[in-house]
């Protein structure tokens, strides 16, 4: 059988206008950081361009072990030093970012530079290999919501999570901003895209 993680973590599933608060163990990614506008940053086209040959080539190779991982969504981190960036004002170009793609189960770090070492050979062309590492994100606790509709679109559910959602169950903000992003924008309508909305918390001491 093979292996879908988006079934077996419950933190990856979440429900269109529901604000759940939800426990997300420490999971290891393949990693590429950058900053600037997603839709016309040459540097997050790379991002992509590099992480999704390193995560295919780990799961020919988990195949090949006995492990069949299907290769989970894009996921990525966002944040600026004004979080009205990414509510009321949007401003893409002030956002700074860590695509993700969650690595196999199996992967440790000796694989990863084996999967890299693989693409180099593969694709001499491609540029930004030395971008991508292996890294584990601990988030413990967060909140999350599904979010259905354009990406532009985030701005007032992320506006009731960190305004109203987060402050009601007593909780505050802390780390970064998480995305999901359940659905290809190549193949899906904009109005149908589903995408986990998280940001990890803390409880405010009383």
């Amino acid at each position: 059988m093979t292996l879908d993680r988006k079934r077996t973590l419950a933190p990856y599933r979440a429900r269109r206008g529901v604000f759940d608060v939800v426990e997300v163990p420490p999971l290891t990614y393949l990693a590429v950081d950058g900053t600037g506008d997603p839709n016309t940053s040459a540097s997050y086209a790379e991002a992509l361009a590099v992480l999704y040959p390193v995560a295919y080539t780990l799961r020919f190779a988990g195949k090949a072990l006995g492990h069949d991982e299907k290769v989970m969504p894009l996921e990525a981190l966002w944040w600026s030093d004004d979080m009205a960036a990414f509510t009321s004002a949007r401003d893409k170009s002030r956002w700074s970012w860590t695509a993700l793609i969650l690595a196999p189960t199996w992967v440790d770090d000796a694989a990863f530079a084996d999967a890299v070492a693989t693409v180099a050979r593969k694709k001499p062309d491609l540029g930004g290999l030395e971008r991508v590492d292996l890294r584990v994100l601990d988030e413990g606790l967060c909140m999350q919501t599904l979010h259905v509709g354009p990406y532009d679109d985030e701005g007032p559910v992320l506006a009731r999570m960190h305004d109203v959602e987060i402050p009601a169950a007593g909780l505050r903000m802390t780390g970064r901003h998480h995305e999901i992003y359940l659905g290809d924008p190549r193949r899906t309508a904009p109005e149908r895209l589903r995408t986990i909305l998280r940001q990890p918390v803390e409880a405010v001491e009383s």
